[in-house]
């Protein structure tokens, strides 16, 4: 059987997932030919771990700056995409542009003009784009599809979408690139476009109407001076702050990721993975409030806090037969002695022991509440998602009746619900989508 040739761009953490997949999992059918990124030492690390962990054979290493040549050279039949948010377009429009197909992380991109060149080199060479929803495949999300589906609930009048980053998880995005909005749009793109997504596909339908407000309330130096707090740091690493502060990011010398990963690679670009949460130039909001207006007149709720004491969402289903409930919680509650908190299945596997009120209900208007059952699977992994959208990405998709596979128009319609967002808090106006690109 010949193999389907790879090669990433982007070998930050998200990347592990996949060089894992390919180099382990599905390497009877998958071949990685080459790697690339801005920080020779992160591919040093990723080259080791592969010959420890899976047995296999390093593979050459590129400068992001070398993109091209890595394409040219290696010939593969689709690059992956795991970079910076802001430059995920560079890539998936040059890979395209070289005969490529694309596997992309959310989001697709951050703003409506790279949105707007991704959509005219998908047009214009025809290659594949795959967009990586994972939150789609999910064994629980995927129930309330079929529920929906079945009609049980009538049609969806409105729905409310409330999403909670806990002060470990939440924290963490602002002690990474992601505090600076013009790297990923901020959470609204980079975090909510997995939302935006599952109500898009749970309704099978096109946001038309967007409005927001928020503002960043609760990290950042200004707002921890108002709190009184009157000690600060850069970075946790060294500081001696940090040692008494919770929020910051306290990295185990034994942990050969964290380490291998940042620590031992900071050398390269002075890339901090540690920065204060409190500290100055975040930019992006951790508390905003969206209403959205859909084609067939569903109102959406929705919002974002970045700093709860436990991590999960609630949605709110309210159709013409009845009220469908949906409760998810990742995790219960925070210690703040976790060395990293961003790593999958770590919060989800605490959350798997609690005892916990049913996540899916369905009350008719004429009835009383019935618990909706379903098999869980492996909650690891983004709720189980992440194994079985590798499963797609790797095996091909075989049988789709839920459209869980997404591509370049589901992308575009996630992140344009978050870029419209962004567009009404910076004007204070509502923001037709419609007026944002041109399919």
């Amino acid at each position: 059987m010949s193999k389907k040739k790879y090669v990433l761009v982007g070998t930050g953490s998200r990347s592990w997932m996949y060089l894992k997949a390919i180099t382990d999992t599905f390497r009877e059918v998958a071949e990685l030919k080459g790697i690339c990124d801005t920080n020779p030492g992160r591919m040093a690390f990723y080259n080791k771990l592969m010959a420890e962990e899976c047995h296999y054979p390093a593979v050459p290493a590129y400068l992001a700056g070398d993109f091209e040549k890595m394409v040219r050279e290696q010939k593969p039949e689709v690059v992956i995409v795991t970079t910076m948010d802001r430059t995920h377009d560079q890539y998936i429009c040059k890979a395209m542009e070289l005969g490529c197909d694309v596997i992309t992380e959310k989001p697709m991109t951050i703003d409506a003009e790279r949105c707007q060149r991704i959509i005219d080199t998908k047009k214009a060479t025809g290659r594949n784009l795959t967009v990586t929803f994972n939150y789609r495949y999910a064994p629980r999300n995927t129930k309330i599809k079929e529920v929906l589906r079945s009609g049980v609930v009538g049609n969806i009048n409105s729905i409310h979408f409330e999403w909670l980053l806990d002060t470990c998880h939440g924290a963490d995005y602002f002690r990474r690139w992601h505090r600076d909005k013009r790297n990923n749009g901020g959470l609204m793109v980079h975090k909510s476009t997995h939302h935006f997504d599952l109500v898009n596909w749970w309704l099978e339908d096109w946001p038309e109407t967007v409005f927001a407000m928020g503002d960043l309330m609760f990290y950042g130096r200004e707002n921890a001076e108002k709190r009184g707090i009157t000690k600060f740091y850069t970075r946790a690493r060294g500081s001696e702050i940090a040692k008494d502060d919770p929020f910051a990011l306290k990295v185990n010398p034994d942990d050969k990721f964290l380490n291998g990963l940042y620590y031992d690679a900071e050398k390269e670009d002075a890339y901090y993975r540690d920065q204060s949460v409190f500290d100055d130039g975040i930019t992006t909001e951790d508390n905003v409030g969206v209403l959205v207006h859909y084609r067939r007149k569903t109102i959406m709720t929705y919002s974002l806090n970045a700093h709860c004491p436990w991590e999960g969402y609630r949605v709110m289903f309210n159709g013409t037969k009845g009220r469908l409930e949906f409760n998810v919680v990742e995790n219960p509650w925070c210690n703040a002695g976790k060395e990293d908190f961003n790593q999958p299945g770590m919060r989800e596997s605490a959350a798997k022991k609690q005892d916990m009120v049913p996540e899916i209900t369905f009350q008719p208007h004429w009835g009383k509440m019935q618990v909706v059952d379903y098999d869980q699977g492996d909650l690891s992994g983004h709720g189980g998602g992440d194994a079985k959208l590798l499963n797609d990405i790797f095996l091909g998709v075989k049988d789709d009746p839920l459209g869980h596979a997404a591509g370049y128009v589901d992308g575009a319609k996630s992140i344009l619900i978050g870029i419209a967002a962004n567009k009404a808090m910076a004007t204070g106006q509502p923001v037709q989508v419609r007026d944002l690109v041109r399919f």
